[in-house]
């Protein structure tokens, strides 16, 4: 273990082993800092609470639900309301990405669908589409598929376009250099564009995440039994805050972990990539 040690460093000037330590040290400042900061809000948010220089009943306190957090893991609700919420996303998410990459590469393809198809896009993409929430739910049906379908409409759009306007961004000496060579289509899509366009897919599917939840949330908003928008829904309507933040909290947990799921998948192409 020494000896690999002593390799590694043999292969680093002393100035770049000394800038490897700087940066190490400063991201474990930064990585503190916004553990102490979470940690004072909450301290100050209890305080405020307990001193009731807020109103517990308008925004609940941490401590109270931490309480209800504990107690619906006890019952088995958080893991039901968790799972089902998670399921959607994921379904919306997964779907809306390889559909809108496969339509993505069909637009690249074929120039002229893609100036013909384009100003649709473009359209689809500035409408409101939570507002066709009630529309998208009676067509594809209130349960389940209706809230999946929501979540898809959402990030399907977003995929498209940005996985196609990276398409467009590849260099295009390099697949001229493919061509001259009596590359194919395929072959350069495979060799040059997917290669070159992962970041941009990496960020787009970092950015639907988060929309895919925002379709979940609306659906369940609108028709749901169960699940994390539910759960948000009910605290509200019997005036139960803390039912409420408990929803938010763990949406935003979720969220998280999903997000550095991401991250790691994009470390891992990047590796593949170089």
């Amino acid at each position: 273990m020494l000896k690999s040690n002593q390799v590694e460093e043999k292969k680093y000037s002393p100035e770049h082993i000394q800038y490897l330590k700087y940066m190490k040290r400063k991201n474990t400042m930064v990585q503190l800092s916004q553990i102490a900061l979470l940690v004072l809000i909450l301290f100050l948010w209890e305080l405020s609470a307990n001193l009731n220089w807020i109103d517990p009943f308008f925004i609940s306190k941490p401590s109270a639900i931490m309480n209800l957090i504990n107690q619906f893991i006890k019952d088995g609700s958080l893991l039901l309301h968790t799972s089902i919420s998670v399921y959607e996303v994921l379904m919306g998410f997964v779907i809306g990405t390889i559909l809108g990459t496969l339509i993505a590469i069909l637009l690249w393809s074929s120039e002229f669908a893609a100036k013909v198809l384009y100003p649709y896009l473009v359209v689809l993409n500035a409408l409101p589409k939570i507002a066709l929430g009630p529309i998208i739910i009676i067509w594809a049906g209130a349960g389940t598929s209706g809230i999946i379908v929501t979540a898809l409409s959402i990030s399907l759009i977003v995929t498209i376009m940005a996985t196609f306007n990276g398409f467009k961004e590849v260099d295009e000496e390099k697949i001229k250099m493919l061509q001259t060579f009596g590359a194919n289509k395929f072959q350069i899509l495979q060799k040059v564009v997917l290669p070159a366009t992962i970041p941009t897919m990496i960020n787009t599917m970092k950015i639907n995440i988060g929309m895919s939840w925002v379709g979940v949330i609306v659906g369940e908003f609108l028709v749901s039994k169960a699940g994390l928008g539910y759960l948000i829904v009910y605290g509200g309507q019997v005036f139960r805050l803390d039912i409420v933040m408990a929803g938010v909290i763990v949406l935003s947990i979720a969220t998280v972990i999903m997000y550095k799921l991401i991250s790691i998948l994009e470390n891992t192409l990047l590796k593949w990539r170089q």
